[in-house]
């Protein structure tokens, strides 16, 4: 499991250093090869190890062809999938498309989430993280999944 936020630089080639506690199980599990796509719903990046994200792909190719939102899931995600290498040195190359369409800067984000990372714009990951607290704080109770709602913390 990939869990904790991470800030990290963007040289100026458009690389970042993948933080020391991920690269072993990167390693051992995909051998430092990883996916890189787009998020759907917000300018964030989402990075898979290799084995996660061929999961994924393969039901996403099984989805319907003949339906509109499935094919814009099938455009946007697949469409954008880039396949990426840890170097000797830990870093990953960010493509320049991706990173524009993130809006990666100079300083972002790496947000572990379980079976994968986001990678944020820090400022965007700051305002939408605000913007969530916020929202949590008047969260209708009903709106809530189940799964949810029978958690315990």
């Amino acid at each position: 499991m990939f869990r904790g936020i991470n800030g990290v630089n963007i040289d100026a080639k458009g690389r970042i250093v993948m933080p020391t506690r991920y690269r072993n199980r990167l390693q051992a599990e995909s051998s430092g090869r990883l996916v890189m796509t787009i998020d759907t719903d917000e300018r964030c990046l989402l990075l898979y190890p290799i084995q996660a994200w061929e999961r994924i792909e393969n039901k996403l190719a099984e989805l319907p062809s003949f339906n509109p939102q499935a094919r814009r899931i099938q455009r946007l995600l697949i469409g954008h999938a880039t396949e990426i290498e840890l170097d000797n040195n830990g870093r990953i190359l960010l493509p320049p498309l991706l990173r524009e369409y993130a809006g990666l800067k100079k300083q972002a984000m790496l947000v572990g989430q379980g079976k994968k990372f986001e990678l944020w714009d820090e400022k965007h990951w700051q305002e939408s993280r605000g913007k969530w607290l916020t929202e949590e704080a008047v969260v209708d109770s009903d709106l809530l999944p189940d799964e949810v709602k029978s958690l315990s913390l």
